[in-house]
């Protein structure tokens, strides 16, 4: 029967053995165990785990061949070691070493070649540092940049070419600027931007082809404004601009048969 030391393997598929290891004499007071915690492990969870352990060797695995290796051991090594990784042909090594750092050494990450890195990046920056990163090519890093950039400079987003990017920028933009983004091409980001409209400026979006909208004007607009709505194409809009007519005292003949009609035609 195999023991667990003959099951544990390296990065490259070779068993390891612990009485070759330099680290031999952490096994004794179990600062490594074999399938627990070891520098030499192909899998990220027990390296990561063997420099929790033994944070003073980290520095010597700052050049290891096996990226993961990098990646931990940059999580536990002094700070001042780190910049160097930040040119590592891994992403994992680059983003494990730009998460110690001062934000002046995650400005020069902004154009990494990984989207994954500059998602990050954008997800820790904040104000002016984030501007150059509204341009770029992936839509979620610019998602993440409408998600963190301050209020007064979402206009300059409020065009962007994707809609979930625009879908951000409706649920966060000043409310002088939002009547823009409820005449967008896309619904949802329509839709987005109703919700936060004040009732007044929701009657402008009566005409609105997305059932979404008009059901939010029915739920929120001057009561006395939303008569139009009770013959909507939707039943559903219909029927919540009918209950708020007659929980005002609003209701009237021509009400009832127009819900009855679009009762009917659910049926």
């Amino acid at each position: 029967m195999s023991t667990d030391i003959d099951e544990a393997l390296d990065w490259l598929g070779r068993p390891i053995d612990c009485a070759d290891c330099a680290h031999k004499d952490r096994l004794l007071d179990e600062r490594c165990k074999p399938l627990r915690a070891c520098a030499h492990d192909r899998y990220a969870r027990r390296i990561d785990r063997f420099f929790d352990w033994n944070p003073d060797l980290a520095r010597d695995y700052l050049s290891h061949p096996y990226f993961e290796a990098r990646a931990c051991a940059a999580k536990a090594a002094e700070v001042f070691l780190l910049p160097a990784l930040l040119n590592d042909p891994e992403e994992a090594v680059r983003w494990s070493a730009a998460r110690r750092l001062p934000r002046s050494y995650l400005l020069k990450l902004r154009n990494d070649p990984h989207r994954e890195v500059r998602i990050r990046i954008a997800g820790r920056l904040e104000g002016a540092d984030l501007l150059p990163m509204m341009s770029d090519p992936d839509y979620f890093v610019r998602q993440m940049v409408a998600k963190r950039l301050p209020t007064d400079l979402l206009v300059l987003m409020i065009n962007d070419d994707d809609a979930e990017v625009r879908r951000v920028v409706a649920q966060r933009i000043n409310q002088a600027l939002l009547i823009r983004l409820a005449r967008d091409p896309d619904p949802v980001v329509r839709f987005e931007a109703a919700q936060r409209l004040e009732p007044l400026d929701l009657l402008s979006l009566l005409d609105d082809p997305d059932w979404r909208v008009r059901h939010e004007i029915a739920q929120r607009a001057d009561i006395k404004s939303i008569g139009a709505l009770l013959a909507d194409a939707d039943p559903i809009v219909r029927e919540t601009a009918l209950k708020r007519r007659r929980a005002a005292g609003l209701n009237d003949d021509a009400s009832i048969a127009i819900l009855a009609t679009g009762q009917g035609e659910r049926r």
